[in-house]
């Protein structure tokens, strides 16, 4: 099943320490305010990605750039409890990425991201890491990297090696990168951003938005509606409306992270994207139940909300 393929999964992608603090009400400028103990976790869209799928039993490894400093010990101490293989994290260069992030009663957030060590993940990184990319199935990738090493990740992959990218934070997209993400996985803020001027970035319709960026060339597309599931579209056929699961949402932190590791996975072990999408939609139901973004994340063969055991 698996031929000369080590990893199910690649991730290439960022690595943060989130700094969290509780406030009565977000400081305006000038101001000072007190707030909760500091709260230090594990994150980034890349690491987060990581920890998820390595927890859903997938066979993980990740590519990021990480300071030589105690957050970015954190960050691999959190990444080899989950299971993923770090060897090609690199270490040096700048300080590990970090979030600072305030949060008031209403759970509204004000979030400053310093990248750090992400911003130096070059594409001579990933030249170097030829060996990694070919030992993987599947490589996923997000923006809070440098495009320039998203671009070289996607060239480098060559035919055996499937993209699922998910464009967040969102910026426009090199013709080369678009063609191959098989899926391209957005939310409705990420597709209307790359549809500005496009009419159907205009209108309300997820179905309007997968046709207009299947037009963009990639060769699948993946829209996430939140509680509302997802809409799949790979250009043979109608879209399909995946629903979504009802359960109460404690933190969707992180949500977004778990659904794009499990369908990557699950591409990775040979499922069609339907198939993918349905576990995904299970795996970011799980995780908004509980507090936080990676602690939330299931673990293989726990009981996932909307149906049977997953096996791994």
């Amino acid at each position: 099943m698996h031929g000369e393929h080590r990893y199910d999964l690649l991730v290439v992608g960022s690595a943060n320490a989130d700094l969290v603090i509780g406030v009565e009400r977000r400081p305006r400028a000038g101001e000072t305010v007190l707030g909760s103990d500091l709260a230090t976790h594990p994150g980034g869209k890349g690491a987060n990605q990581a920890v998820a799928a390595a927890r859903l039993g997938a066979r993980t490894a990740l590519l990021a750039r990480v300071g030589d400093d105690a957050h970015g010990r954190l960050l691999l101490d959190a990444q080899r409890a989950a299971g993923v293989e770090v060897g090609g994290v690199l270490v040096g260069g700048a300080p590990t990425g970090v979030a600072l992030i305030t949060v008031d009663p209403s759970g509204d957030n004000s979030i400053v991201v310093s990248p750090g060590a992400n911003a130096r993940l070059s594409p001579n990184d990933v030249r170097a890491s030829a060996g990694l990319l070919a030992a993987a199935r599947v490589v996923s990738l997000q923006l809070e990297i440098p495009l320039d090493t998203v671009a070289e990740t996607v060239r480098a992959g060559g035919t055996e090696t499937r993209v699922v990218l998910n464009p967040s934070p969102p910026a426009p997209l090199p013709d080369d990168v678009l063609a191959a993400c098989d899926p391209l996985v957005v939310n409705e803020h990420e597709a209307r951003y790359l549809l500005d001027g496009h009419p159907a970035g205009a209108g309300d319709a997820p179905e309007a938005w997968a046709a207009a960026l299947l037009e963009r060339g990639p060769r699948s597309v993946v829209v996430t509606l939140g509680a509302a599931g997802a809409l799949l579209a790979d250009g043979d056929g109608p879209a399909v409306h995946v629903p979504g699961i009802e359960v109460a949402a404690v933190d969707t932190t992180g949500a977004g992270d778990a659904f794009t590791a499990a369908l990557a996975w699950r591409l990775g072990v040979g499922d069609g994207l339907e198939a993918a999408v349905r576990l995904a939609t299970r795996v970011a139901a799980a995780a908004v139940t509980r507090a936080g973004a990676q602690e939330s994340y299931p673990a293989a063969g726990e009981e996932l909300p909307g149906g049977a055991r997953q096996e791994p």
